[in-house]
């Protein structure tokens, strides 16, 4: 089963968001690569979203996950208690995204913004797509 995360690489939420998966996913579960990137582009074009996207993406078995639910389908799978988010699914997701596009639209004023995208150490390198 193949897991790709689609990141904002100039999001400093967004790469922390990234490490902290790195941490709690010792499996390797996932992969990464940026929104911004060739490979991430292509993949947002593959499955037909705009190129614009505004939203933490994931990638499993082919079928594309956007905000709240990306988010929680990736919590159901790292190591921990995060598990324990799931249970925000039986919120309805537009209840879930109206708050998850608040934080969206105030990440770079909130956290900061990166002028280059997250460069993995080597521990990491294999996990993200180039």
């Amino acid at each position: 089963m193949e897991r790709i995360i689609l990141f904002d690489g100039e999001c400093n939420l967004c790469n922390s968001s990234v490490k902290f998966i790195l941490k709690r996913d010792p499996n390797g579960k996932f992969h990464f690569t940026s929104l911004q990137g060739k490979i991430g582009q292509g993949l947002l074009k593959r499955h037909g979203q705009k190129m614009d996207v505004n939203s933490f993406v994931l990638i499993e078995d082919e079928k594309l996950y956007l905000k709240s639910d990306a988010a929680l389908r990736v919590c159901k799978q790292l190591n921990g208690l995060w598990k324990l988010f799931t249970i925000l699914l039986v919120v309805p997701p537009f209840v879930r995204d109206f708050v998850y596009d608040i934080v969206a639209a105030n990440r770079y004023k909130w956290f900061g913004r990166n002028e280059s995208c997250l460069l993995p150490s080597s521990k990491w390198k294999d996990r993200f797509l180039e």
